[in-house]
């Protein structure tokens, strides 16, 4: 059995925003996150399931926010 992140359903990307900024997200699938450039936040997807609270979030560092460009 192969250990494969689960997919994300591109419709519900096009619909899902920061709950703090109400800004676009960018999907991470390798880390299986949704990423806020705005907020500087990284939301986990678990199960599938984006986990939309900001105290679940993790923070991104300068690093990473210009990596990802």
């Amino acid at each position: 059995m192969t250990n494969t992140p689960a997919k994300i359903d591109p419709k519900l990307l096009e619909i899902l925003v920061c709950p703090l900024t109400k800004t676009v997200l960018e999907y991470d699938a390798e880390r299986q996150e949704l990423i806020s450039r705005a907020a500087r936040l990284a939301y986990p997807i678990r199960d599938g399931i984006p986990i939309m609270l900001p105290e679940e979030a993790r923070a991104l560092d300068e690093e990473e926010l210009s990596a990802k460009r």
